[in-house]
Order: C-alpha cells, then sequence, then structure tokens
C-alpha cells in the first residue's frame, strides 16, 4: 500500500494505477477505522481493480463547541489495517494540504441538509460537501463507497454529485453500504469509544427502541406517536437528551406523518453523557 500526503503524489499515484486501465473505489473516512469502514472497503474492493481510502479529520464540518479536537487520531494503527485488506492507496493528507492559504469556498447543499443532523449542526454539511467534492475531484475514482449509517449524509453527497453533474465519480455511482452493527445492535462508530462502561450498556436501547418504533410504524401507527415513544424508551434508558426522531421519506429526507408507499428511513439523534450518537432504519 502506498501512503501519500500531498496532492502531487497523490496524482502520480493515482494515475500508476490507472495505466493499464483498472478502476478505482474511493473509501473517504475520517479514521478511528473500525469493522464498518473496512467492510465499505470490502465492498469496494469486489466492486474495482484498485481501493483508494482516505483519511483526513475535516475541520469544516465540525462546530465550535464539537469533538474536533478529542476526534480519535491513530494513523499507524488505520495504515496497518487498511494494508491488510488490500488497499492500494491511502490518502493522509494534512489540513494546509486540504485547504491551502486563502481557501475561500463552500458548497451548500440545499434541502436533503437542513433538518436533523443540518438542524443540530449549522454548517455541518456545507463543510461535509466541500471536502467530499475535493476528494472526489482529487482522486477521481470510478465509484466512491460511503456507510448508511449517516443517511444524511448520503443523501447530501448524492444531491450534490446530480446537481453539479460529477462524473468521477456520478451520482448513480455513489455506493450506500448498509449499517455494520455490533452484536447488540449498537451502530458502529468511532464515536463509541467515548462512551464509558455503563453509557455503553446504556446504548443499546437505541437499537431496540428504533426496532420498535419501526414495528409500530409499519403496522399504522401514527408517527408522532411512533417517535414520542421512542424518545422516551431513550430517556428513560440513560440517553440525557433526543436531537431528534422521525420519521422522513428515504430519498428527499421529507419528514412524514405515517408510513406510505415510498421507502421511509426512521432517523435518530440521542446524546449520552457527552457523546452525540446518530442511528437510522429502513421503514417499510
Amino acid at each position: 500500500m502506498q501512503t501519500v500526503t500531498r496532492l502531487d503524489m497523490l496524482r502520480n499515484a493515482v494515475e500508476a494505477l490507472r495505466t493499464d486501465g483498472s478502476t478505482l473505489a474511493l473509501v473517504p473516512t475520517m479514521g478511528a477505522l473500525h469493522e464498518g469502514h473496512l467492510t465499505l472497503v470490502r465492498e469496494a474492493k469486489q466492486r474495482t481493480d484498485h481501493v483508494a481510502v482516505s483519511i483526513f479529520v475535516n475541520p469544516t464540518q465540525f462546530g465550535p463547541n464539537e469533538d474536533l479536537a478529542a476526534y480519535p487520531r491513530q494513523l499507524a494503527e488505520d495504515s496497518a489495517l487498511l494494508e491488510a485488506e488490500g488497499v492500494a492507496l491511502l490518502w493522509a493528507p494534512t489540513v494546509e494540504a486540504m485547504y491551502p492559504a486563502g481557501f475561500a469556498s463552500s458548497i451548500s447543499v440545499a434541502g436533503v441538509s437542513e433538518g436533523f443532523c443540518g438542524a443540530s449542526r449549522p454548517g455541518h454539511f456545507d463543510g461535509v460537501a466541500t471536502v467530499v467534492c475535493k476528494l472526489f475531484n482529487q482522486v477521481r475514482p470510478d465509484i466512491a463507497c460511503f456507510g448508511e449509517k449517516d443517511w444524511q449524509q448520503l443523501a447530501v453527497i448524492r444531491r450534490m454529485a446530480r446537481d453539479l453533474d460529477l462524473v468521477a465519480p456520478a451520482a448513480g455511482a455513489i455506493v450506500g453500504v448498509p449499517t455494520v452493527r455490533e452484536a447488540d445492535g449498537l451502530a458502529m462508530s468511532s464515536r463509541n469509544r467515548y462512551l464509558s462502561p455503563t453509557q455503553r450498556r446504556q446504548a443499546t436501547v437505541l437499537p431496540s427502541a428504533m426496532r420498535k418504533a419501526v414495528a409500530e410504524l409499519e403496522a399504522g401507527e401514527d408517527a408522532a406517536d411512533a417517535t414520542e415513544a421512542l424518545e422516551a424508551a431513550l430517556l428513560a434508558g440513560g440517553f440525557d437528551s433526543v436531537d431528534y426522531a422521525a420519521l422522513a421519506d428515504a430519498a428527499s429526507l421529507a419528514s412524514l406523518d405515517r408510513l406510505g408507499d415510498s421507502p421511509a428511513r426512521l432517523l435518530v439523534a440521542a446524546r449520552i453523557g457527552g457523546t452525540r450518537l446518530i442511528d437510522n432504519m429502513a421503514v417499510g
């Protein structure tokens, strides 16, 4: 596996991988890799000849009171995991390489970015859209793989690719990979390591309460009643607050009063201690 930290090195490495017409996938990450990330790598390997992974803790998607400084950074450990998976290229730019002096551009995606995490974390999805667009332009992959755990992020990236007529990858080549869960149902996340042992046990109420709400919604219950019961279960189970719990159209993320004929997702964000956990599940 080749590791590069400068844009000129990246472009040379990508060109070398493509000399024989080989296809290339990109898996963008912020590091602190776990089985969920490695599942994305394996999916990418099945679809293309070579896989590139980026590791970059993107400062523009963190708010002033969020966990940028504390976000886990473990490049050596992550690199070993990726090499064991047969990744061809690791792109690990510095902040200065990604945002050189004088950088003044930003991408804002209206609509799908505005509710849920977009409302709770102002500016977050502008940072996500901007850095992902830069990564796409830097690597120019045939496909890119993202986890479905952050369903809103996936919707924002696909909308951006459609609206800007991106071709490397095109919107249809942005692959959503199902959420990977721990044995007890909790969605894998780099932020799970913030949880104390007690909080980690309490956190399992999130997927269990969500599964119950999904069953209620699929049985015809109003979204308001099902999500109110979900929020109550989270607070009773040890969560300190619930940012949102909502039923939304899977594509547009428009809020729904009840399940209809179109695919829907149950979206939740809740805080336990100092940790904010997100999750979503298909409904219908």
